[in-house]
């Protein structure tokens, strides 16, 4: 139901952005799209922490420990996470030259007593290498950035590795937030404010009704409450 969802959602944007004129250009357009993405990793982020230490701090002590010791995932899914930025980081500052620059790759290569020659010649091709180097990370740590981004928002940060529950109470506060952020921040396209509020108001309504749902199905066919959970 999740990915049915997922997929219809998909669709009424293609049919909505294809049938209408966007608001702004094109690139404004996709900006908007990369910021509500890292908006939504944001808010995942604070989401999933508040809940799991809800869970932690409301448990029994014996639930605690349990909690804790599942935490290896989330975690790990942030770590990895934030490793795509920081190469981001590191290859626009390798590319401006504030890492390392020709200078100090000329020193470098004289303090090992070479030619002025060779030191030249070495120092050419050890930032050409860094250069080409820094922009294949950079390229490839955009697209791994996106990827992780869009996996961590799509799983709450693996919040159901701590407990089958989180992820039910933790995305209903994603897409309100992000539709009251979508009402700040202006609409996409120019469509009529039926069609428009429609659309926005269908991803929080079918998600928060796929919450209660899962919460309905955890309780009655599994027998896992909240309070169950916290081991009350």
């Amino acid at each position: 139901m999740q990915l049915a969802r997922t997929i219809l959602g998909l669709a009424a944007a293609v049919w909505l952005v294809a049938s209408y004129p966007l608001s702004g250009g094109g690139q404004k357009f996709i900006l908007g799209k990369l910021l509500e993405l890292a908006f939504s990793c944001g808010i995942l982020a604070v989401g999933s922490v508040v809940g799991i230490a809800a869970f932690l701090i409301a448990s029994t002590p014996a639930r605690r420990r349990d909690f804790a010791g599942r935490l290896r995932r989330p975690v790990s899914a942030a770590l990895l996470l934030a490793a795509g930025p920081l190469c981001i980081w590191v290859s626009v500052e390798t590319l401006k030259g504030n890492l390392i620059s020709d200078q100090e790759l000329k020193d470098f290569f004289f303090g090992l007593g070479l030619p002025e020659f060779i030191c030249f010649v070495l120092s050419f091709f050890a930032l050409a290498i860094g250069w080409l180097a820094a922009v294949a990370v950079l390229l490839g740590s955009s697209v791994y950035t996106l990827l992780a981004t869009y996996l961590c928002v799509f799983t709450c940060f693996m919040a159901k590795d701590v407990h089958q529950l989180l992820p039910a109470l933790i995305s209903p506060l994603l897409v309100w937030s992000l539709f009251a952020f979508q009402l700040f921040n202006g609409p996409d396209v120019a469509a009529p404010p039926e069609v428009l509020y429609t659309f926005m108001l269908g991803g929080p309504l079918s998600v928060t009704a796929l919450s209660v749902w899962e919460v309905r199905r955890l309780r009655v066919h599994h027998a896992i409450t909240l309070r169950r959970a916290l081991g009350h």
